[in-house]
């Protein structure tokens, strides 16, 4: 492998990319619990994040943008070749006549950067060059000198990056004659900034008024988490102590292979919901499938909220279990659309606060880690696009007042109950369910003991009683850890 040196010296500052926040309008609930911070921040922690171009699709050499894993590419006469002649790791590799590739996004904290090259086909021998971007793609400089392209099968050179800011990249042709580029890796340390996999939220969350669909089961894959032990979606306890059977239609457990949830029949959504995350769950074997229907497991005399039931409602139709935490298979992605997993959630909570939070965890897995996440709302009433509502679908589905989560993150490893500690990382969020939410979620940390005293729950029962108390007063400190 050849190293090349990036010799960029720009000392740039650190800069962050946010959304302006209005705290004029957004209610910021107190931080409350033990609120002592340690005096010496954490070391960043390392992530490598990898485009492998298996997701998008570019069949012509026309210039155009694709969404792909890591974000949104520019493509100018390349395309995303899948033919035998094209060198690629995996199905899909990137094929450039005589023109480029280029980042529409940019990276914060990179130190290492990785391209696998080759020639496509039996065409001859080429050139092509590196070049960054410290300006948001305004100007561009070239890294080292040009690359010759001799090899027959795929090679991976490495470039450090010594520039201290945000940076993005494009490769560029200088010869006539074709290439295949694969697997760009990103290494670096801290928060990249960025979001592999397909957004969670779209167009599809806020319903239409279209006939319902035909409600359906969840079918369980090879990808499904393990129904108990490490990784299991209940690893660390039933909250509510909700139990599979008809007397408990407020607190129902059921076991949706992807995620498990205490559904709640007379308000027509979960009590909470309860799943593991980690880099096999977000492998972007699909993408967002946007099938909502009705879970047809419901006992028949419930009540069964429909994929229309939210329309006209002014309330999207809120994932609990995020639909961008499965996309391993088909079966994964289409279980988080069943309406069980549902709650109306006001659009701007929805799509923009919640979203960053659950695009931040997604980028703890990038970091190396896994995620036990619980997710869940109470109270009634919030404000979505068409006002305040208590209930919606004629009062058979329950507005709630507040939706909350935890996250506990520890780093990829086994034996994961044993490994929690006192001092392990838990993030929890409680946020009010009005559409003049801020979208900064780290407005609305709160402990885990708050949530427990507003739910009447009890969260990560299964560790021991001291490791539980230290973790219910923890005060995350938000995206720069904890």
């Amino acid at each position: 492998m050849k190293i090349n040196n990036l010799l960029i010296g720009l000392g740039l500052a650190l800069t962050f990319a946010g959304c302006s926040k209005d705290l004029k309008n957004s209610p910021t609930p107190p931080k409350t619990g033990d609120t002592t911070k340690t005096t010496t921040p954490p070391a960043p922690t390392p992530y490598t994040i990898t485009e492998d171009f298996e997701q998008g699709a570019k069949t012509a050499y026309a210039a155009a943008d694709v969404s792909l894993s890591t974000g949104s590419w520019n493509f100018n006469d390349a395309l995303i070749g899948n033919l035998a002649a094209d060198l690629k790791d995996g199905t899909k590799s990137v094929r450039i006549r005589t023109g480029d590739i280029a980042m529409n996004f940019d990276i914060n904290g990179l130190t290492t950067l990785y391209i696998k090259h080759g020639k496509y086909g039996t065409d001859a021998t080429s050139t092509w060059q590196l070049l960054m971007s410290t300006d948001g793609g305004t100007n561009y400089t070239q890294v080292g000198t040009d690359i010759t392209e001799t090899n027959t099968t795929l090679v991976t050179d490495s470039f450090k990056v010594s520039v201290t800011g945000k940076v993005r990249f494009e490769i560029k042709k200088t010869g006539t004659t074709r290439i295949n580029i694969d697997d760009i890796t990103f290494k670096g340390a801290g928060d990249p900034g960025i979001t592999v996999g397909t957004p969670d939220t779209g167009s599809g969350d806020t319903p239409g008024s279209t006939s319902p669909s035909t409600p359906r089961d969840v079918t369980a894959g090879a990808d499904a988490p393990p129904t108990s032990g490490d990784n299991s979606n209940l690893l660390f306890g039933n909250p509510s102590n909700a139990l599979s059977t008809l007397a408990s239609m407020d607190n129902y457990l059921i076991d949706q292979k992807y995620y498990v949830e205490s559904y709640n029949a007379t308000k027509g959504e979960p009590n909470w919901v309860s799943w593991h995350l980690d880099a096999t769950n977000t492998t972007n074997a699909t993408g967002r499938l946007d099938d909502f229907a009705g879970w047809s497991g419901l006992p028949a005399a419930w009540y069964q909220v429909e994929s229309n039931s939210y329309s006209g409602s002014g309330f999207d139709r809120g994932h609990n279990c995020p639909s961008a935490d499965r996309t391993s298979s088909t079966d994964a992605n289409a279980s988080t659309f069943l309406m069980t997993n549902m709650i109306p959630q006001a659009p701007q909570n929805n799509q923009q606060t919640w979203a960053n939070l659950e695009n931040y965890l997604r980028e703890q897995v990038v970091a190396g880690n896994e995620v036990y996440i619980i997710m869940g709302s109470y109270g009634t009433g919030g404000t979505g696009s068409n006002g305040t509502a208590s209930t919606i679908n004629s009062g058979h589905v329950n507005v709630p007042s507040n939706v909350w989560k935890i996250a506990l993150i520890i780093p990829k490893g086994d034996g994961d109950v044993a490994r929690v500690t006192a001092s392990t990382r838990v993030i929890a969020v409680n946020t009010p369910n009005i559409n003049t939410i801020n979208s900064d979620w780290t407005k609305y940390i709160t402990t885990i003991k708050d949530i427990e005293t507003a739910t009447g729950y009890t969260l990560l029962s299964t560790l021991p009683a001291s490791v539980r108390t230290a973790l219910e007063v923890k005060v995350d400190t938000g995206a720069s850890g904890s």
